[in-house]
């Protein structure tokens, strides 16, 4: 390895490419307002009182958080302003010893915030951002050259397609998560920004709307003609992954769930962190369904395990069931 700019160091891939760094997140802070241990369900008209509350850092934080207590070298692109959240998250960032480098500040509020209801079977999310001039993901990438970006919700439009072009011609590979995105296949530019995605990661009730299939399995046969790697998280019932027509499925841990706001994102990194090392895709599908596991121990994203933590949860990964 060589070092870069500012000191920061160069990562070399399998083939001697020289990358700026190893890990790109590109997204929003939030901060996540959790209400956690509720009663039961809330609808509209009605009052539920939690049994706890917090507020923790969130949003593409948890990616980049995580990934870095797994020992990887990360840059956070986002942005900042003069609120109390961006400080709550940038303090956070400072104690979790994250690059700032990709950081970006306004002299104006830059309210990201999320109100998570949180029970132990799911959570329902209320979110609030201010606008904010968006920096171009191309010179997002081209600026950091990382060997992979991660990408936190579906984005699509004319912009991304370009972008994602520009990651392939630097050899970046695109890892990309769904999120409550209003689209399907059948929105312009969707179909196509996929195909040029490494890893998707959708969660079932994201694939069944994304596709429009009548099944999981015909949701997961759809994306994975179009994606090279697709992992499906399934909560409770634990994950589904298929890459070049081997399918491996891998229940979930158990665990006393205190709180699942981070869960999907932990769940992320976990595979991210097998398949940097090389791992093949039954050991990444189990590294993410112990990094899930491991965050709903605790609120938030508090619970993310490190390096030390890690082998703790894969013991109690279930056996893979692989096709």
């Amino acid at each position: 390895m060589g070092t870069g700019p500012a000191g920061r160091v160069d990562a070399a891939s399998s083939n001697g490419r020289q990358y700026g760094t190893e890990v790109l997140v590109v997204g929003a802070y939030y901060a996540d307002l959790v209400f956690h241990g509720l009663s039961r369900p809330v609808r509209p008209g009605t009052e539920v009182f939690a049994r706890g509350f917090d507020i923790l850092p969130g949003g593409a934080f948890t990616s980049a958080m995580a990934m870095r207590r797994l020992g990887h070298d990360v840059v956070w692109s986002t942005d900042f302003g003069t609120d109390v959240f961006s400080e709550q998250v940038l303090a956070a960032t400072r104690a979790e010893g994250l690059d700032d480098t990709g950081f970006r500040f306004h002299q104006a509020p830059v309210r990201s915030v999320t109100a998570a209801l949180s029970s132990p079977e799911d959570r329902a999310m209320v979110s609030y951002q201010d606008p904010v001039a968006q920096y171009p993901l191309a010179a997002v990438l081209r600026e950091h050259r990382a060997r992979l970006v991660i990408l936190p919700q579906l984005f699509y439009g004319p912009a991304v397609q370009t972008a994602l072009r520009v990651a392939h011609e630097l050899e970046t590979k695109v890892f990309m998560d769904c999120q409550d995105v209003p689209c399907t296949l059948e929105t312009p530019t969707v179909r196509q920004i996929l195909a040029q995605v490494d890893i998707f990661a959708p969660n079932a009730e994201e694939a069944l709307r994304l596709t429009r299939a009548p099944t999981l399995n015909a949701a997961i046969d759809t994306l994975a003609g179009l994606v090279d790697t697709v992992v499906v998280k399934r909560g409770g019932w634990g994950a589904i992954a298929v890459r070049d027509g081997q399918r491996c499925e891998i229940a979930a841990v158990p665990v006393d769930v205190v709180d699942t706001t981070a869960a999907g994102d932990c769940f992320n990194v976990g595979f991210l962190h097998a398949h940097l090392a090389g791992h093949p895709l039954r050991d990444c599908l189990a590294a993410a369904v112990a990094c899930g596991a491991a965050a709903t121990s605790a609120l938030g994203s508090s619970a993310a395990p490190d390096l030390t933590e890690l082998p703790q949860w894969l013991a109690r990964v279930p056996h893979a069931r692989q096709d």
